[in-house]
């Protein structure tokens, strides 16, 4: 439990293993992003709205990420996740120590940086993992304070994982692929990830979390404070500032959607930079194909004159290439491209 920096106290430098080589550093304040599209999902029930899933395709095509506005879920829910995560890692050691763990196998743990033992510099990040769906599977294994934590999560885990769904509905649509493409075996593996990114000594010197794409199929992310830029985006080389929008949702493609959809969508780089004065929490929800799905271009997008850009696999194997080669800083698609 030492090991959390959200643990630790009057830390006033950043501690040697959390320094990262020069080239990986963040180096200066990146600008704000204006080109990070914001789309209004009309309350969250515009299935047939051709306009709207325009909009989506586009921006998962061009950018990989965009911000949703009223999307159903209700701000009072959402004020109320916020809280309950900030609680969690303000409680004392000895109520956070029973699930603490670097085992990545367990289906709810508390740990910090990424791969804490294995890796050769730490990252400024504790974290909390939940599996989340089916909800009455796992739920009894979350965290039981606070005490309205589990019924709280519980809720916006439900709504987030319905408004996935909704946006995945969307894009087969923009895609041409039958409705509920994604559902069943390629969407039926769910986490929540609760971020806490302590106020840190020196932000120049470290990252919350480094340059990657995520593996998924798609990742909804509630950012929460909005006076700290900590997201950023990576658009042609350069890093970008995502602002935080009240009450928003931060969606962004993940690397099995772009290859489900045989490279019409993109996977985009993002990571996260810390803060001197003040600490920030985020809620990603992380839809999954099961481990044992096959994953390969849909047949429907696939003719003569659009040849399948990868080849096909199974999940668990990509999972397992992914996380070695983020951590080795190369892309994981590199390797299952035809």
């Amino acid at each position: 439990m030492e090991k959390l920096i959200s643990s630790r106290s009057n830390l006033h430098y950043v501690p040697d293993s959390y320094i990262l080589p020069p080239e990986s550093r963040p180096g200066n304040d990146a600008p704000l992003c204006n080109m990070v599209p914001v789309i209004d999902l009309g309350g969250g029930l515009s299935f047939d709205n051709s306009s709207l899933t325009q909009q989506i395709i586009k921006a998962s095509q061009e950018f990989g990420f965009f911000q949703l506005v009223n999307h159903g879920i209700p701000k009072k829910l959402l004020d109320d996740v916020m809280q309950v995560a900030r609680e969690f890692f303000e409680l004392p050691i000895e109520d956070k120590a029973a699930i603490y763990s670097e085992d990545p196998k367990q289906g709810c743990r508390l740990y910090t940086s990424i791969d804490y033992a294995n890796e050769d510099v730490h990252y400024w990040r504790d974290a909390l993992r939940l599996l989340s769906h089916p909800l009455e599977q796992h739920i009894q294994n979350w965290p039981n304070k606070p005490t309205r934590y589990r019924d709280v999560m519980g809720s916006y885990s439900v709504k987030v994982r319905k408004l996935g769904l909704l946006l995945l509905d969307l894009i087969c649509k923009g895609l041409g692929l039958e409705s509920g493409y994604f559902n069943d075996e390629l969407s039926n593996f769910q986490l929540m990830g609760i971020n806490h990114y302590p106020p840190c000594p020196d932000p120049s010197l470290t990252l919350g979390l480094p340059k990657h794409s995520d593996v998924n199929l798609i990742t909804l992310l509630l950012q929460g404070e909005t006076e700290m830029h900590g997201l950023q985006v990576c658009k042609d080389g350069q890093w970008f500032a995502v602002e935080p929008l009240p009450y928003a949702l931060v969606v962004n493609i993940g690397h099995t959607l772009q290859i489900i959809s045989n490279g019409k969508l993109m996977s985009a780089d993002h990571r996260v930079v810390t803060n001197k004065r003040l600490a920030r929490t985020t809620i990603a929800s992380f839809i999954h194909p099961s481990l044992s799905c096959q994953i390969e271009p849909a047949e429907a997008l696939i003719d003569d004159c659009n040849p399948p850009l990868f080849k096909a696999f199974e999940y668990k194997d990509f999972y397992s290439t992914y996380m070695t080669a983020t951590h080795a800083r190369v892309s994981p698609l590199e390797l299952y491209k035809l």
